[in-house]
């Protein structure tokens, strides 16, 4: 049975967070944890909270043996965007993208 956790609307580009999803997918979730602990990255952080979430889901729900689960799916997709303009030289006016990701994991 897999364990989920889902953050959805995080205030990071996804392309920024995909990279360590790829890192932790298909690994043990004790070597995944140390891993992200020991990235100096922000995108590292918000996939590490999401990760132990899943483990409080999976301890809430009765599983055994957590530690020696894996992380069956790590997946980073990306999300809505708030559309900002910038003013620019001549009249003209570029356009800032905020982005936002939804990132899941799933632990088995």
């Amino acid at each position: 049975m897999a364990y989920n956790a889902t953050h959805r609307f995080a205030r990071i580009s996804a392309s920024k967070v995909r990279p360590f999803a790829d890192l932790i997918r298909g690994r043990r979730v004790d070597e995944a944890i140390l891993l992200l602990k020991y990235e100096p990255n922000r995108g590292a952080r918000f996939l590490e909270k999401v990760l132990s979430s899943a483990v409080a889901n999976a301890e809430d729900r009765g599983a055994r043996n957590v530690d020696r689960m894996t992380v069956v799916d790590a997946r980073v997709d990306g999300g809505p965007m708030f559309k900002r303009v910038l003013p620019r030289a001549r009249g003209m006016a570029y356009t800032i993208r905020r982005r936002f990701a939804h990132i899941q994991v799933a632990i088995n």
